[in-house]
């Protein structure tokens, strides 16, 4: 199963490549924010958004963020190894 998990902005690591550093559940990895970048809405550090496959799709409320996880954190093992894959994926 793949997810879109939610995750928090915690640094632009290069903008040029489109690259942040996004925490999820404690988990800090390096993402592509291309398709949430530019124009109005664009993300900016401390903002939630969704991530799929290394990339944030989409801007979230935190509200959203927040209920989302729990949800995912129902799921259970979907959600561990979800977490697990992401963990181990490294954007160089």
């Amino acid at each position: 199963m793949c997810l879109a998990i939610p995750g928090q902005i915690v640094e632009f690591v290069d903008e040029e490549r489109f690259l942040a550093r996004v925490d999820v559940s404690g988990v800090r990895r390096v993402v592509n924010v291309a398709l949430v970048s530019g124009g109005e809405g664009s993300a900016q550090e401390g903002d939630w958004v969704l991530i799929h496959v290394g990339f944030a799709i989409s801007v979230v409320d935190e509200a959203e963020a927040l209920m989302t996880r729990r949800l995912l954190e129902q799921i259970g093992s979907e959600y561990e190894a979800e977490l697990e894959e992401f963990q181990r994926s490294e954007i160089t």
